[in-house]
This record gives structure tokens, sequence and C-alpha cells, in this order.
């Protein structure tokens, strides 16, 4: 009993890093209205900006997904922890755009390297025959470490001085306490390889997965792309539409989809796999309708309920597709057709995003979100009628 009281405290101190290193992911969000207005830029370039963090979370995820496998979790995730300090000093620094793209990048490096180690280490460190439950606590820390970052940046940057330099700060110590507690954890990789062992992964499908990776894919496409939306341009949305300025409600907009999302993940459980693809869809297209409403009508209801409603839909989307297509892959494959379906959901936090920064010039915020929402919506659809001909049948 003792021995499992030690285990799961270590679990927890596991997860608790876990959620510093997420939460620093998202700390930026509630404050690039402060940004336009200190530099001068326009909603394409905060787009820009956002997406940025992207392309460093696939970077880290091909070329040093495997590598705590190798090299043991805990140097990997120092390697993220170091890269989350980088990133609050670039922002602590910031007296130009440049300094805004480097701290994204170096954010999304770490939440790459912290994406895939982190989760097995605190499964690692949790007591024998406690999979489920440290499976909850590796959710909850990822997708609620994403949520907190924008509720503090919110209210510090409302409630508090230095809005652009406070929630960095108090980032920044975070993260060297949970360097410190990390550097406590046992190491629970037994046998090492050097660092030159570490190869970057492949992305590939073998071909009894593609059946099922084809609605996977797209729908945990669409849900990050949501979630880009909301990360990226809600607060422009909030604040030029619906007259709200306040950051801490675009912090707790912007986390309650965070929040709900967990709770949709860890109803997998409940619901099962197969169903869970298909629901997921469906909690999706109605997220995307309760947003278009919203942006036709100027409500705020709806741009909660919005956040509610698809970040449950996510949730269930992409759990369910992760659980899918590890399922539907053969051992040896799993971790590069993983690395596949993780590489096409950032896309979406990337791409779509970036198209809707490009459209607010012609045609405005609302018509380019109008835009936005018609073509994941299209996408989202195909997904579930794929779904409901071919139902994925795998274990919960």
């Amino acid at each position: 009993m003792q021995g499992d009281r030690g285990g799961w405290r270590q679990c927890l101190l596991g997860g608790a890093v876990f959620a510093v290193c997420m939460a620093g992911t998202t700390l930026p969000t509630p404050l690039y209205s402060l940004y336009q207005a200190k530099f001068g830029f326009d909603e394409l370039t905060v787009t820009v900006v956002y997406a940025v963090y992207a392309f460093g979370v696939i970077g880290a995820l091909l070329l040093a997904g495997n590598a705590s496998d190798a090299v043991g979790r805990r140097p990997v995730l120092l390697a993220g922890l170091g890269c989350a300090a980088a990133s609050a000093v670039c922002f602590l620094c910031a007296t130009g755009l440049g300094w805004l793209y480097a701290g994204r990048l170096l954010s999304g490096l770490s939440a790459g390297l912290f994406t895939g180690a982190a989760t097995v280490y605190v499964l690692e460190l949790a007591p024998a025959g406690g999979a489920s439950r440290a499976t909850f606590v590796a959710t909850a820390a990822n997708m609620g470490g994403l949520g907190c970052g924008p509720l503090l940046a919110g209210v510090l940057g409302q409630h508090a001085s230095w809005p652009l330099y406070l929630p960095f700060a108090v980032h920044l110590a975070l993260v060297a306490g949970a360097a410190a507690v990390l550097l406590r954890l046992p190491e629970t990789v037994a046998v090492r390889r050097p660092p030159a062992t570490v190869r970057p992964q492949r992305p590939g499908l073998p071909p009894q997965v593609r059946a099922v990776f084809g609605p996977a894919a797209t729908t945990s496409f669409v849900g990050f792309a949501l979630f880009g939306v909301f990360t990226s341009v809600s607060p422009a949305f909030l604040a030029q539409s619906l007259d709200v300025h306040d950051h801490a409600v675009s912090g707790l907009v912007v986390a309650l989809a965070f929040f709900a999302s967990t709770a949709g993940q860890l109803a997998v459980g409940r619901v099962g796999v197969a169903r869970s693809l298909p629901l997921g869809c469906a909690g999706l297209f109605a997220g995307l309708a309760l947003l278009a409403g919203a942006l036709r009508w100027d409500l705020l209801l709806l741009v909660v309920l919005s956040a509610l409603v698809g970040g449950v839909g996510q949730g269930l989307a992409f759990r369910g597709a992760l659980s899918a297509v590890a399922e539907a892959s053969p051992p040896d494959r799993r971790a590069s057709v993983v690395s596949t379906l993780f590489v096409v959901a950032y896309a979406g936090i990337s791409v779509p995003v970036i198209g809707v920064g490009v459209l607010v010039g012609p045609i405005g915020l609302e018509g380019a979100g109008l835009v936005f929402i018609a073509c994941m919506a299209a996408l989202v659809t195909a997904a579930a009628a794929y779904l409901l001909r071919r139902p994925v049948r795998a274990r919960t």
C-alpha cells in the first residue's frame, strides 16, 4: 500500500510537470490583441505567429518523437522544459515580431518533445494495474494544461500590471519548479542508448490501416483546426464583434474548449471507440454550426456553447481516432502510423488558420470564419458518411 501511494505521488508529480509545459504553449492566446497594438500587425500575422507553433511540434515529432525510448524519458523532458523556458524568455524580451516567431517555434518544439514522452512517462510512473487512472492523469495534464495557459494569461493580463510580461515570468518560475521536480523523479527506461542511435521517424501507412486512417485523420484535422481558430482569432472576434475586451473572458472561452475536450476524451472509455468517432463528428459539426451562429448573430452565448460542444466532439473524435488507428496498425509500424496521424492533426492548426488570416483582409473576420466553417463542415460530414457506411471495429 505504501508503495502504491508513492507510485501515485510520482505519477501525479509527472502529470504536474506535463501540465506546466503544455500551459506555456497556449499562454499568448488572450494577449495577441495587445501585441497587435504594440507592434502594429494585422490578423494574418496573428494566424501565422500562431501556426509557427504547429511547425515546431511536427518537426519535433518527426525528428525526435522516439528519442525518449533510446536516451530516457527525463533527458527528453528536460530538453522540452528548456525549450519552454527559452520560449518564455523570447516573449519577455520581445521588441519585434521576430521574437514572437521564435517564441512560438520554441513552444512548439517543447510540446513536440513532451507529447509522447510525457504521456508514456506518467503511465510508467503509476503503480502496477493503474493504467486506467494513469491515462486519466496524462489526459487531464495534457488538455488541462492547454486550458490553464489562456486562463492564467487572461486573468493576469486583465487584472495585473505588465500584462505582456507577468504571465511569462510566472510561467518561467513554474518551469523552473517543474525541472526541480523532474530531477527528483526516477528514470523509467532501464536500458538507454546513445543519442546517436535516435533516428527520425518516417510517417507511413500499411495497407490494412488505410481504410480507417482516412476518416480518423479527417476528423482529427477538423478538431485541431477548430481549436486553432479558437486559440488564434476568437479573442479578436470577441473584441471586434461582441465588444468583449476583457482578456480574462477571452482566455476563459478558449480554456473551456480544452476542458471540454478532456471530458470528451475521458468519455471514450464509456462509449467505445466504434461509437466515439461518429459521435465526435456529430459534436464537431454541432460546434461548427454554433460558431457559425455566433458569427452571424454576434452572440457570446453561442461562442461559449461552440467551445463546449466542439471541445467534447474534438475529444471524442481524436481519442477515438488514435485508438482506432493504433488498433489497426501492426505492432512494428504503430509508432510511424501514430506519428502520421499527429502530423495530419497538427497540420489542422496551421493551414486552415493561416487561410482564415488570408481571407480576413478581403471579406472580414466574420466572412473568413464562415468560409472556414463551411470547409470544415464539409470535411467532417464526409468523414461521418464514410463511418456510417464502414463503421470502425476496434476495442475500447
